[in-house]
């Protein structure tokens, strides 16, 4: 039985899971968090579903050393290709970020015509599509993979001209399908949120599936009698581990997550 005092797992490919930690705690400040980014194997979203299972349950298993009372899957293509395989296989609740960013996108639609941007793996999996038609039938959904997004944030390269330049290449499609929501199928994405909204216009909605799914956990740890009893205010409170750049990441995770990042250490996680 898990420990309503352990602290919750979260992994990602990288550093863009950690939009979803800043969302958990904005929503549960009194939660104690560990997070693995997998910077060695990033990114995710260019390789096959058998390697994608297998580096979740890798992921899964340190985090498991960690004695996590609940694991995110902060990552859309490990989501997309894993979580069904892997929720078989745990006892504690365990959660994607698919299924939260898809409902906002549903209940947003004023014409049914949902855009949505990911790596190629996601948008290949076609599970947004599957999720949301579903949720409401009528939805169009229309996918654009957006591969050398998650790069250029591993690289902060958050605003440059560069990035400008590749985002209009490659949500003019979706402009020309006169969708009204865009979901940031990617946690990498909300990071280049204030640049695809530039392009996008005004009048599309832009979904951070974030958000939704640190509501979503906060929900599945209530129903299962598992939210932390007090505050925690322990020297590690929040820690961080990553799989290769522990520097690099720390000092790209310092401007997400302002004071809360104080060292990160590397493991190996070829060893789980």
């Amino acid at each position: 039985m898990a420990d309503r005092n352990s602290p919750i797992g979260v992994f990602d490919s990288g550093v863009g899971g950690l939009t979803v930690v800043r969302e958990i705690m904005r929503q549960m400040p009194e939660e104690r968090l560990i997070y693995f980014g997998d910077t060695a194997r990033v990114p995710y979203g260019t390789k096959s579903k058998d390697t994608i299972v297998r580096y979740t349950r890798q992921n899964i298993r340190f985090l498991m050393t960690q004695d996590v009372k609940a694991i995110v899957i902060a990552c859309n293509t490990a989501t997309a290709f894993a979580l069904e395989t892997v929720e078989k296989e745990l006892d504690i609740p365990v959660i994607g970020v698919i299924h939260a960013g898809a409902k906002t996108a549903v209940d947003a639609t004023r014409n049914g015509k949902i855009g949505i941007i990911g790596t190629e793996g996601t948008i290949q999996s076609g599970v947004y599509t599957k999720v949301m038609e579903e949720m409401k039938g009528g939805i169009e959904v229309i996918g654009k993979p957006c591969p050398l997004f998650v790069p250029l944030v591993e690289e902060g390269l958050l605003h440059d001209s560069v990035t400008d330049e590749i985002a209009s290449r490659y949500l003019s499609e979706l402009k020309g399908k006169f969708i009204d929501t865009l979901v940031l199928g990617c946690t990498h994405y909300p990071l280049l949120r204030s640049t695809v909204g530039r392009v996008m216009g005004p009048e599309v909605t832009l979904v951070n599936p974030a958000y939704e799914t640190a509501l979503e956990l906060k929900q599945v740890l209530s129903e299962s009698q598992l939210l932390h009893e007090e505050d925690d205010s322990s020297q590690d409170k929040y820690r961080f581990y990553v799989s290769d750049l522990a520097e690099k990441f720390t000092n790209f995770a310092s401007s997400i997550l302002p004071d809360q990042v104080k060292q990160t250490k590397k493991i190996n996680i070829e060893e789980f």
